[in-house]
């Protein structure tokens, strides 16, 4: 399901210029962190966590940063063959067998 998204993603990306270099790892992930931190800005300016709205054309939104961060994420697993659907499956499937609270934090 998401390899497929994946790949079309990687296509988009690859047909508008985005990969014509490869990209260090380092940059990817800060690219991923700039689109949370755009989420937390939208946070910041009192934006409902459902608010969709549009400037000059464009959507904007927490929920429009999260989804730049997962277009982030899925395009380098659709350039570099990860298989993203295995990989959320067995983390999901590993997790249902952690204890409660796992990890000692308070909070």
């Amino acid at each position: 399901m998401l390899n497929e998204l994946a790949a079309k993603l990687n296509r988009t990306a690859q047909e508008h210029g985005w990969w014509e270099t490869e990209k260090p790892f380092p940059e990817v992930i800060a690219l991923c962190h700039s689109e949370l931190s755009e989420a937390l800005e939208e946070y910041r300016d009192g934006r409902a966590y459902d608010d969709v709205y549009t400037k000059d054309g464009k959507p904007e939104g927490i929920p429009v940063e999260l989804a730049d961060c997962i277009i982030r994420i899925l395009d380098f697993c659709g350039m570099h063959g990860i298989d993203i659907d295995s990989a959320l499956e067995a983390k999901a499937k590993y997790n249902e067998t952690r204890p409660y609270r796992h990890g000692g934090r308070k909070a």
